[in-house]
């Protein structure tokens, strides 16, 4: 026996999805690229998917569906069939298993987390969770200290705050939920602001203002009656002795009139917001006409 025979034989994976594939392997190498190569890697792809699955269990309960981890995984064995090469002399299962956890741990690490984060902050995240764990079990109860997790894991004071903060990232908290110490339902969708209205109010009013001002004081007198005193155009008609329908047709007029001037005056305030930009953006070349002009 070789020793690179000696040497697989020694690593191979005890458990029963780990199929002997060696011959397959080597076969695969002998093989042009084709229909006969794919199909023999299928054949092996099948017989190591139980260790695929396997390994996804590992990783279950942590917000991801099995079958979606599974999926991961017979990826990252797909994979590991194509890139292995036998004559490195190591077994096809260490080579594929932390190519198959790694792809696995990928997939939480770019489609798990409910904000983007980068990936030194995520490795914090994962150095103070496990610190955290394990001091948990000598300090009697009590969450460890900042200085402690930083000794432990040896990291800085500050990269351990970091990678708490990083722990509150992965999953995103619904606007509905109650905010914590909260008895009476106050969610985090109470402490938004909301858009005031009044404020609307109060800029439509100031833009109308000077123009309701410039009307004649018959068209003046029967907005204010009709908007600030709350009368109809009824009894609006029989104070001024016209036409209910003459009130009507005014109203209507003169409103529409006010309408056109607020509008044309907001286009205008547009086109001149255009013009300064243009302008500003036009500023390098005339500087540059100017210089050819000076010389």
């Amino acid at each position: 026996m070789t020793p690179v025979q000696t040497r697989t034989k020694r690593v191979r994976h005890p458990h029963d999805d780990a199929p002997d594939t060696a011959a397959d392997f080597r076969r695969i190498v002998s093989l042009p690229e084709g229909p006969e190569k794919e199909e023999l890697r299928q054949q092996v792809v099948t017989a190591w998917m139980p260790m695929a699955e396997r390994l996804a269990q590992r990783f279950r309960n942590r917000g991801e569906a099995l079958e979606d981890l599974q999926q991961v995984a017979s990826l990252g064995l797909v994979k590991a069939v194509t890139r292995y090469d036998p004559d490195r002399g190591s077994a096809f299962e260490s080579f594929a298993v932390p190519t198959i956890v790694g792809e696995i741990k990928r997939h939480f690490r770019d489609h798990m987390w409910g904000l983007h984060v980068p990936r030194r902050v995520q490795e914090l995240r994962n150095r103070v969770r496990i610190s955290r764990r394990e001091l948990s079990m000598s300090t009697a109860g009590r969450s460890p200290s900042v200085a402690e997790i930083a000794e432990h894991a040896r990291m800085s004071e500050e990269d351990v705050l970091v990678g708490m903060e990083a722990l509150e990232s992965y999953s995103t908290l619904s606007l509905d939920a109650e905010l914590p110490g909260a008895d009476d339902g106050y969610s985090l969708a109470d402490t938004l602001g909301r858009s005031e209205p009044g404020f609307d109010h109060i800029v439509y009013r100031e833009s109308v203002k000077p123009r309701l001002e410039r009307l004649p004081d018959r068209e003046r007198r029967i907005l204010y009656l009709r908007f600030f005193c709350d009368m109809t155009q009824t009894k609006i008609a029989d104070r001024l002795g016209i036409s209910q329908m003459h009130v009507s047709r005014l109203i209507s007029r003169t409103c529409d009139r006010l309408q056109q001037e607020v509008d044309a005056d907001l286009e205008r305030e547009s086109d001149s917001d255009h013009d300064h930009d243009h302008d500003h953006d036009r500023e390098p070349e005339r500087e540059r006409e100017r210089e050819l002009v000076a010389v």
